[in-house]
């Protein structure tokens, strides 16, 4: 090799090597991270729910919609809370929902176990079950009083059908 090729290569090298590590470099960095479950259902839960013309509400499987025809319930809370929060309106006077408190996943690790409305709160914590599917949210729960009016009136299997 002449001496004039061994200037050129030498410094062609070092380019070369170079460009190939930083190459990999960069490579590592285009991971994406997935949101955990507790994340992806409280992105599903997020939002204002109705009963609206599309939704139900039924007491122990005796319609219940002409008394909550323009109820909403809103569901909110940022990731990275522990505690999360909730709000009604329209509801009417006799009521198993109060006009606004917190909710928990009952299960972080599996956070389609169930919710659980006002943890700790004597007569107002109730476990709730709820599907998401598409823009309908499916809520059910057992109440048996405490809280919001006569429990004589409120009291027995809830399920109610909101829609985004």
């Amino acid at each position: 090799m002449t001496s004039h090729m061994k200037f050129y290569f030498k410094p062609l090298l070092s380019v070369v090597v170079l460009a190939v590590l930083l190459g990999y470099a960069g490579c590592g960095n285009n991971k994406t991270v997935e949101p955990s479950e507790e994340e992806k259902a409280l992105t599903e839960l997020n939002s204002q729910w109705k009963v609206g013309s599309a939704g139900n509400v039924t007491l122990d499987g005796v319609s219940k919609k002409a008394d909550y025809a323009n109820f909403t319930l809103t569901l909110s809370g940022s990731v990275g809370s522990t505690t999360y929060g909730y709000t009604t309106a329209n509801r009417p006077q006799l009521s198993p929902w109060p006009s606004s408190g917190t909710w928990v996943f009952v299960d972080v690790n599996n956070p389609k176990s169930g919710i659980k409305r006002d943890p700790g709160t004597a007569g107002k914590e109730v476990v709730i079950n709820y599907t998401v599917s598409g823009d309908q949210l499916e809520i059910s729960f057992n109440y048996t009083g405490g809280g919001e009016t006569r429990t004589n009136k409120v009291a027995g299997a809830w399920i109610f059908t909101l829609t985004k």
